[in-house]
């Protein structure tokens, strides 16, 4: 047996975030030496990524990055396969640092972003893969937003009190108005528009919500002279569902988001919600 203490096995823990098992065993055939035994996880973790692929990760955590100036921001998911590991500081490390990446690097989508540079010839991907072989769990990087131009603000919610934020949102207003930026993000959290504008939901969409809506209505046994209104009604029913500025304000049902939106003057330009694992 190896001559190492409780001391070298939590200290190896906090270096690498592996589990215990792991570490006493990685310290085993280290013969007690730290440094040794961090390399020997990280070659078996790499190996383990493989694995890992066909696994689920519906857990995780959201986090955000926004400038000194308000004039830019970053929403990022982070996904992993235990709470456990989601509320961790190194996962959340991680996290963080792909956001600030995020922010210096402004990737066009996805795909730029796992194949850009993170640290001297580690790709992102790279970096994610070393995440996962250390952390001992798939970790899954898929999405992110980032605003720039106008004012941005976020606001971030905690389904549970123990875990990092599960839901994130990103607004961006034509000018300052912290307010109601936090307002309307907030409601934005809790209500989960999908599109901001009716303009701006496909029109494939608009047609089978129509067609959707007539065939209900004909099998609800409606008068054929009565069906255009009931039609129109419930597609207007889906855009007031759906779409932000058509849905009535969470803190005041009497309005709708665009009537606060004009009430203080400001246009909301864009925004984006995640869920984690939605």
């Amino acid at each position: 047996m190896a001559n190492f203490t409780a001391a070298d096995v939590k200290k190896l823990r906090e270096l690498t975030g592996a589990g215990m098992m792991d570490c006493k065993k990685a310290l085993d055939e280290a013969e007690g030496n730290v440094d040794k035994a961090v390399e020997i996880l990280r070659v078996k973790g790499q190996k383990g990524v493989a694995k890992r692929e066909g696994r689920s990760a519906e857990n995780g955590a959201v986090v955000s990055l926004i400038a000194e100036d308000r004039t830019s921001g970053v929403l990022l998911e982070l996904k992993c396969e235990t709470d456990f590991v989601a509320k961790g500081d190194k996962f959340l490390a991680v996290a963080d640092a792909l956001a600030a990446h995020v922010a210096k690097t402004s990737p066009a989508d996805i795909g730029a972003l796992l194949a850009s540079e993170i640290e001297a010839g580690k790709t992102v991907q790279a970096y994610v893969d070393e995440a996962n072989a250390t952390l001992g769990e798939k970790i899954v990087l898929d999405r992110f937003a980032q605003f720039q131009g106008g004012y941005v603000a976020t606001y971030m919610h905690r389904t549970s009190p123990d875990l990092p934020p599960q839901v994130g949102v990103l607004v961006e207003l034509d000018q300052e108005n912290a307010e109601v930026a936090k307002d309307v993000a907030q409601h934005i959290a809790a209500f989960g528009p999908k599109y901001l504008t009716r303009e701006d939901v496909p029109a494939e969409t608009v047609e089978n919500e129509r067609r959707v809506a007539e065939a209900t209505a004909r099998e609800e046994g409606k008068p054929e002279q009565a069906l255009p209104k009931i039609i129109e009604g419930r597609v207007n029913g889906f855009f007031k569902e759906n779409t932000l500025l058509d849905q009535a304000f969470a803190k005041d049902s009497k309005k709708t988001v665009q009537k606060v939106l004009d009430e203080a003057g400001v246009t909301l330009k864009r925004f984006a919600r995640i869920r984690v694992g939605a």
